[in-house]
């Protein structure tokens, strides 16, 4: 499977400002950090009293811009879908690693009838996770229930949902046989999509 097969640029998105947006501020802009490599999505063995799991580590532009997140929901929540796009675009200008904002723009895509913009999100969302867990050795289980892999599972999901969409049923069930080799029990009900 190749990049390609699933996902658009999305970086290539053009968002015109609203008149209501404004840009960032440059006090808001991260600081460059000396290992770029080091800030890059990872995943790490996690020692609990089931045994051993595994957790997405996500980059630290990512864990730093909690609050926009926030704020990004807040703007969905109010019918701001427009603004709320435009903050996630630049967020991912900032931080491309932000799996959680991929997500949030292919929900925003999905809800504007445009699946092949969505694809393009979840997908990337998707593919950064797996060169994290190829990188790590596809390490096994990898859980939804720890909060660092529910986004993972979530850009899966709205992936599988978009192939569907458009007629790519055998990616689809790649895809579902690959998440539900990292958590079995199937949280999201991706297996009763495929069905």
């Amino acid at each position: 499977m190749h990049d390609s097969d699933f996902e658009t640029d999305p970086k290539s998105e053009s968002v015109p400002l609203s008149a209501n947006a404004q840009p960032k501020p440059a006090g808001r802009l991260p600081k460059p950090h000396s290992d770029p490599k080091k800030d890059r999505l990872r995943v790490e063995k996690r020692q609990s009293p089931a045994g051993v799991t595994w957790e997405f580590i996500h980059p630290r532009c990512a864990r730093k811009r909690r609050e926009d997140m926030e704020e990004v929901e807040e703007m969905v929540a109010a019918g701001e879908a427009l603004i709320a796009r435009e903050e996630l675009v630049w967020l991912l200008s900032e931080c491309p690693d932000f799996l959680e904002a991929h997500v949030h723009l292919g929900l925003i895509a999905l809800e504007a009838d445009d699946t092949k913009l969505a694809r393009g999100h979840f997908g990337r969302a998707y593919e950064l996770a797996l060169r994290a867990i190829e990188a790590a050795g596809s390490p096994q289980p990898l859980p939804y229930a720890l909060d660092g892999n529910k986004s993972f599972f979530e850009a899966a999901k709205g992936l599988v949902h978009c192939l569907l969409l458009s007629d790519r049923k055998m990616m689809a069930k790649d895809i579902g046989r690959r998440v539900a080799m990292l958590d079995s029990t199937d949280p999201l009900g991706i297996a009763r999509m495929l069905a």
